[in-house]
Parts: C-alpha cells; sequence; structure tokens
C-alpha cells in the first residue's frame, strides 16, 4: 500500500488540496464566508441545479436506451456480436471532447440534420443528452448485461411454471436480483453525468455549464481562486457520496448472488417479439453510436474542394492551421502515445500494488483506501491539473518544465481502471496454490511471479488497454499541463474546435476520427483476449 498512498497522496490530494486552501485562505486568514457567498450567487445556483438535473435526465435516458441493449447482449446469440459488444463500447473509451466533435457534425451548423432538414440542436440541452447517453451506453450493458448473462433463466422458467405470467416473473425474480446492478449503472452514469466537461464545453456553448465546466471557467478564464475552491469542494462532497452509494451495491451485487456460466444462458432468437427487439436494440446503436461516429468521419475528408485529404495533408504543417499551434498538428499523435504509454506503465506499477494490497488485506482502511483509488474518476480535472501547476514548482518536485507531468496527471485517471479490472481476478486466486510455492522454497516475489502472475495475465493485458485508452484521450488535466509545443491530440482537438474557420474545423474532425481509430483498435483487442465478460468495464 506504500506506493499507491505515496502516489496518490503527492499527485492528487497535495494538488487539490493545496489549490483548495489557496482559495480559501488570504492574506493568512480562512474566508469561510466565502462558501456561504458563492453558494447564494444565482448564478452558481443555475450552475448546481442544471449540473444535478442534466445528470439525473441523462442517467434516465440512458437506461431506458440501453437496458434492452443489455437483455439482447445477454440472451440472445446473432452473429456479429463479439464485434457489436466492442463497438458500443468504443464511446465509452473515446476523449469527451471527441464525443463533442462527433455531435457537433452531427447537429451542430453545417451538420448532418442542418443539411437535410434545417434542423440545429447544438448549444441546446438536447445535444448535450444525447451524446451522455452515446458515452454511457455501454456502461449499462456491460454492468448490467454482464450479470443479467449469469443469471440462471431457469428460476425465470419455474415462476412461469407455478403460474406466474411473463412480466410477473421477470419482476419478482429477475427485476430484485439485477436491482445491485442497475444500482451501480445508474450511479456510475450519473457520476460520469455529473462531472462531464469537454461534451458540456463543445456542445452547451454560452448558457450552459455543469460544475465541472463552471470550475474551469472560475480557474483559467476568470482567476477566481476562491470560488472555484468553494465549487472543488461542492463536487467532491457529492462524489464522495456518490462513490460510497456505488461501493455499497458493488458489494450487494458480489455477495447476493449465485451465477451460472454465461455461455450456456444466450441462445438465437425465437419467435417475432424477440426478433423485433433484437431490430430495435440494433436501430438504437446504429443511429445513437454508429452515425454520429459515421458523420465524424465524413466531415474529416469533406474539405473546401470536395472529398478528399485535404485536411489531413493540412495536418503535417503548423502553417495549415492557421497559427493554431508552434508545431504541426500531426506531432500530436506522437505526444499523445507516448504520454500514453508512460502512463500506462505508472497505472499498472500503482493499480497492480494497490489491486494486490486490496487482495491480501481487509477491513475499514481498506475499503478507505479502495475508495480513495476511485475519488480521482469523479474529482475535478481541472483542479487537478492547474494544482499541479501551482504545487509541483519547487524541487524536488520541480515538473512543471518536465514532460513527465502530463502523464503523471494521465495515470491519476487509468489507476482506478487497473484495479477494477484486476481485483476480482485476483481475489479468485486461490491462496493455497501461494502456500504450496512458499512450503516447496519459493520467496513471496517468485511465488508472485510463478503462481499469481501466469493466472492475472490476461486481466494485467486488458487493464493495460484500458489505461492505455483512458490516458489517451484524458482532457481536463492535460488542457492546463501540456506544452504549447507538445500538445496531446484531445488539447489540439479542442484549440482547433476554439478557432473559426473552415480549415480549422476540418482539421479537428481529422484528428477526432485519428483519435477514434486508435481508441477502437485498442478495444478491438481487448476483446479478443478478456475473458470475464462481468464487472464495470
Amino acid at each position: 500500500m506504500v506506493v499507491p498512498l505515496a502516489f496518490f497522496g503527492v499527485f492528487f490530494a497535495y494538488p487539490v488540496t493545496a489549490i483548495v486552501l489557496r482559495g480559501l485562505k488570504d492574506g493568512g486568514r480562512w474566508h469561510f464566508g466565502r462558501v456561504g457567498e458563492v453558494l447564494a450567487d444565482p448564478a452558481i445556483g443555475h450552475v448546481l441545479w442544471f449540473t444535478t438535473w442534466q445528470a439525473a435526465a441523462s442517467t434516465a435516458l440512458t437506461l431506458a436506451l440501453a437496458l434492452p441493449g443489455a437483455y439482447v447482449f445477454a440472451r440472445f446469440e446473432f452473429p456479429g456480436k463479439r464485434l457489436l459488444r466492442a463497438v458500443v463500447t468504443v464511446p465509452f473509451v473515446l476523449p469527451t471532447v471527441v464525443v463533442g466533435s462527433a455531435f457537433l457534425a452531427l447537429l451542430g451548423r453545417g451538420g448532418l440534420l442542418d443539411e437535410l432538414w434545417g434542423v440545429r440542436l447544438d448549444t441546446t440541452v438536447w445535444a448535450i443528452l444525447l451524446a451522455h447517453v452515446f458515452f454511457n451506453y455501454a456502461v449499462v450493458v456491460r454492468t448490467v448485461g454482464g450479470l443479467w448473462a449469469q443469471l440462471d433463466p431457469r428460476q425465470e422458467e419455474a415462476a412461469r411454471v407455478l403460474g406466474a405470467g411473463r412480466f410477473a416473473a421477470w419482476r419478482r425474480v429477475t427485476l430484485p436480483a439485477l436491482a445491485p446492478a442497475v444500482a451501480a449503472a445508474s450511479l456510475m452514469v450519473f457520476l460520469f453525468t455529473f462531472t462531464s466537461f469537454g461534451a458540456v464545453q463543445i456542445l452547451g456553448g454560452p448558457r450552459y455549464a455543469t460544475l465541472e465546466v463552471e470550475i474551469y471557467q472560475q480557474t483559467a478564464q476568470l482567476l477566481d481562486l476562491p470560488t472555484a475552491a468553494v465549487l472543488t469542494l461542492v463536487q467532491f462532497v457529492a462524489v464522495a457520496v456518490l462513490l460510497g452509494v456505488h461501493a455499497w451495491t458493488v458489494r450487494r451485487r458480489e455477495s447476493a448472488l449465485k451465477l451460472v456460466d454465461a455461455a450456456h444462458t444466450a441462445r438465437r432468437p425465437r419467435g417475432a417479439a424477440q426478433w423485433t427487439l433484437l431490430g430495435g436494440v440494433l436501430t438504437v446503436i446504429a443511429l445513437l453510436v454508429l452515425v454520429p461516429l459515421a458523420v465524424l468521419v465524413l466531415r474529416s475528408f469533406d474539405g473546401p474542394d470536395g472529398y478528399g485529404l485535404a485536411f489531413y495533408r493540412a495536418l503535417a504543417s503548423a502553417g495549415g492551421s492557421g497559427g493554431t499551434f508552434t508545431v504541426a498538428p500531426l506531432e500530436a499523435i506522437g505526444n499523445s502515445l507516448t504520454y500514453a504509454l508512460a502512463a500506462t506503465g505508472i497505472a499498472l506499477v500503482v493499480g497492480g500494488l494497490a489491486a494486490a494490497a486490496l487482495t491480501r488485506r481487509a477491513g475499514r482502511l481498506v475499503r478507505g483506501f479502495d475508495a480513495l483509488l476511485m475519488l480521482p474518476l469523479g474529482t475535478s480535472a481541472v483542479t487537478v491539473g492547474f494544482g499541479f501547476l501551482i504545487t509541483l514548482d519547487e524541487p524536488p518536485l520541480d515538473l512543471r518544465a518536465s514532460w513527465i507531468l502530463v502523464p503523471l496527471a494521465q495515470a491519476l485517471v487509468g489507476v482506478p481502471f487497473v484495479v477494477r479490472t484486476m481485483l476480482p481476478v485476483l481475489r479468485a486466486v486461490d491462496a493455497r496454490l501461494r502456500e504450496a510455492a512458499a512450503v516447496l522454497g519459493a520467496s513471496p516475489l517468485r511465488a508472485w511471479r510463478e503462481v499469481d502472475l501466469p493466472l492475472v495475465g490476461r486481466a494485467l493485458a486488458v487493464a493495460a488497454g484500458f489505461a492505455f485508452a483512458v490516458s489517451l484521450g484524458e482532457f481536463g488535466a492535460t488542457v492546463f499541463i501540456a506544452r504549447p509545443d507538445s500538445p496531446t491530440l484531445p488539447v489540439a482537438v479542442s484549440r482547433l474546435l476554439g478557432r473559426a474557420g473552415e480549415l480549422n474545423y476540418g482539421q479537428a474532425m481529422a484528428l477526432s476520427t485519428i483519435l477514434m481509430l486508435v481508441c477502437a483498435a485498442a478495444l478491438l483487442v481487448l476483446e479478443r483476449i478478456r475473458t470475464d465478460r462481468s464487472g464495470e468495464f
């Protein structure tokens, strides 16, 4: 536990605490009255209300559209199922700026809807809600569908034999068993949408701002650290409560059910109703997932002289970006890959040690440690990034001029994915195997290398893939600390979208397409090597 605690203490708790204290302390005196002033501000109240209700609406809409998909993936066998499972998961690992770009190309000015019917939905709440459903569809499908596939269908069949109708049997038998998974998925979706940043910033316009967007504006644009500090504390409390409830639902799900092999519960659809359901789910996936991604790709080829590679060729020169960059935007690809690989290595070491510690020990201290590891997923990445700038500027941690600063920030987001992927597999390793190795003379290190490592090799590869994908797309913290001459792909996309001109817009679409393809390729590789279909990710 020493290495993970030190890592989170130095690179998470210290920067976040420092920026909050700087905002609430001035001239050696505390100004706690600022909390009441900020929360009483009608503009801030509107932001808090919008953040909460849009997260609730996004969660409800995601559940309504994704629960039928969870059932289809859990209970039906059909051609292309594995590929489609990977496709619906692609949005989850996409950077939020790419999601914003895709929906901008679909719903914004000059977008597909604008060209066909003259309808624009950008700068409306509907664009935000649809983008959130697009992003979180896979969370429900994987979390609920993973458990649903392992529920014994004979229990529901027994209820029907005893006289219950189809709906009554599902409501009394299956729904109570699924309730913890539905609650866990709902909380995760609410958490991700409550802290939404990139998609809201791109699609919401000046009218809509979540708590995270407001923290960014107060910090980067208005330099109002006291207000940003208060909003960070509000977000931190809300996220801590959500993570606590989520941990409770996960423990219920792990301990309450007797599961069966998912390979024996799926079958081909039967009857018109089931085929209609399958067709409906495939239609939703096509409209919700495939169309935005396809429009994004088409816009990247739609140049001023017709379809071609004009925008991609412009990426190769700094002058072709209209002065947006001091280097060619194409260099952002190499920067992102380098940073993501370094962040993946850090996340694997820190997350692997943390997962091992959580496996070997129990108690309230370890449960608190587990919750600490999840906090970076919900804490303001903007606060973390700005905190890096104001804290890591003195020896021995003067890292502001070092390239390693970006991978460190990205690894904070990757570690929770490593822990959640590795933990179930490590807990499944029979402790008697380690004891037998010790009896035969193996040291603890050799026992881990010879016993644990071969058994968790696949999970380690999956954890590395997820850490790489989420590190590649990290934006909230990176936008503060990435150097102007070394932008990452998400930062480059955001800068291009922030400047007027068809060339900048087209290059943003091209870079977004490249980033989408890299993330999709990583995810398809994960689908081929992973064996466990249950769990969050």
